[in-house]
């Protein structure tokens, strides 16, 4: 009996799952409570008023910041999931980037200005790129590959990741917004401390589930290779920071730098895919399929990730928050996405189930996604008409979340499968790391992008980005017959 199968096996002391799983979830559930608690917050923090006890920055730096934010959290966590597989293990890995996120928050949660923004962030990009490829490897190992309970406890593994996503701006937004900014980013702070404290009161029902790496370098190998990657990154760090106070590189050209790089990094990992001798003809193919796939992806999230900067901001200035006589906060908007997908997963669940084979293939499901999201975006278009002073009905978020959560059902869980199949075996574990770059460079993008809103010219931003993405959408859903021949049986 293997060591998994071990941890698995016996124990059903969490809805019938390993007692591993109720550890690992509430540690999500806090960690997510503190990643979008700060994020529900950040640009108001960055772009309001000095009077209001935030930093007064330029409106769309702070909501190219945000952006760039964004990207740099999933590149990171290409170099997490390799430290897991080489150096750490999974469960050490999530620990030290718990650990980490913890210490981003706080730093933010103190009354230092800037200086606090950019520690904190960057020790948060570095804690979630350790935790968030991670834990559901760890999450994984806790079953047998035919253990009939996998999908359900990685179901209500991912309940945490929603319920912790819904709370998150309710709690830190009010706190943030009513009182005071680093109290709203203290609690984030104090939700991350509690997920590393159920984490560490539970490890041992995590039995030796990605306890160690799978691929450990070997021990007369590891000083020297992890010798040279300190010394490539800390030699890079040095190289941008005297730019940076040479005053050759600002803070605007560091964001453009790493837009950049979210750009090049894929686009590198394709060529060494399509070009590598272990890259059979067949997975070739599929490898040149992927790629109109992780375009529309990057597309995707382009605009959904807008929630934070572009939309966090209309709903600041443009909305009318009040609803049924209650005045919430703008930062409140953010829990929309997470009640409509728990509200319409089981629905989509429902609708493949009823399908089966008569399923879309998937560069159509890309398709309609983009055509949705593209939608929800000339919905804030029309919302965006007129008089700028004048706010329109909070009925418009809800309906663009509606339309934009509908999009990302259609893509994100579809893309993770699909991922998995036209992976080419020498690949495998790094075409993973390719999906997660489509986020990367969609938020890299957007980072330059987001620099073009404000509130007068709301109704031809989200025209041109919704036009745009419904444009992509038509083109993938005319071309799916041909993507999907490249994919080789695979639908």
């Amino acid at each position: 009996m293997s060591a998994t199968s071990a941890v698995s096996t016996p124990q059903r002391d969490f809805f019938g799952h390993p007692r591993g799983l109720s550890t690992l979830f509430f540690t999500e559930l806090w960690e997510r409570f503190s990643y979008y608690g700060m994020k529900a917050i950040l640009a108001y923090y960055l772009y309001r008023s000095t009077a209001e006890g935030a930093l007064g920055l330029d409106k769309s730096f702070a909501l190219s910041l945000v952006a760039i934010y964004g990207a740099s959290v999933y590149m990171s966590g290409v170099a997490g999931g390799w430290l897991a597989d080489r150096v750490l293990g999974g469960q050490r890995a999530v620990f030290h980037g718990g650990v980490l996120i913890m210490l981003g928050h706080v730093a933010l949660a103190l009354p230092i200005g800037v200086a606090g923004v950019y520690t904190g962030l960057v020790l948060i990009v570095l804690g979630t790129g350790l935790l968030k490829p991670n834990i559901s490897t760890v999450v994984g190992g806790l079953y047998d590959r035919q253990d009939p309970r996998r999908d359900s406890g990685f179901t209500i593994f991912y309940m945490g990741i929603n319920l912790g996503g819904f709370l998150a701006p309710l709690v830190c937004g009010f706190l943030g917004e009513e009182y005071d900014w680093h109290l709203g980013f203290g609690a984030a702070a104090v939700g991350m401390a509690l997920g590393l404290v159920v984490y560490r009161a539970g490890v041992r029902g995590l039995g030796d589930s990605a306890a160690a790496p799978p691929r450990p370098l070997p021990a007369g190998e590891r000083g020297r290779v992890l010798g040279r990657i300190a010394a490539v990154v800390v030699g890079a760090v040095a190289a941008v920071a005297l730019l940076v106070v040479l005053g050759v590189l600002g803070a605007e050209g560091v964001i453009n730098l790493i837009s950049l790089l979210s750009v090049l990094l894929p686009v590198g990992y394709f060529a060494v895919m399509v070009r590598s001798p272990r890259t059979t003809p067949v997975e070739r193919s599929r490898v040149i399929a992927y790629i109109p796939l992780f375009v529309a992806a990057a597309m995707f999230w382009l605009l959904f990730e807008q929630s934070a900067t572009v939309i966090a901001a209309f709903a600041d200035t443009r909305v009318d928050t009040t609803v049924l006589g209650l005045s919430l906060k703008p930062s409140f908007v953010q829990s929309i996405n997470p009640v409509m997908i728990i509200v319409v997963a089981p629905l989509f669940a429902l609708l493949w189930s009823r399908l089966a084979g008569r399923q879309p293939v998937t560069p159509r499901k890309f398709g309609y996604s983009l055509l949705l999201v593209g939608l929800s975006f000339l919905l804030l278009m029309v919302a965006g008409q007129g008089d700028p002073a004048v706010r329109v009905s909070f009925l418009w978020l809800i309906a663009m979340y509606l339309v934009m959560t509908c999009g990302e059902l259609m893509l994100s869980p579809v893309g993770l499968s699909v991922t998995t199949k036209l992976a080419p075996r020498a690949f495998a574990s790094q075409t993973m790391g390719l999906w997660f770059l489509a986020t990367a460079a969609g938020q890299g993008v957007g980072a330059i992008v987001v620099r073009y809103y404000s509130d007068e010219n709301a109704e031809a931003y989200f025209g041109v980005l919704g036009g745009v993405a419904i444009a992509l959408g038509v083109a993938l859903v005319l071309g799916a017959r041909s993507i999907h021949r490249l994919m080789r049986g695979v639908d």
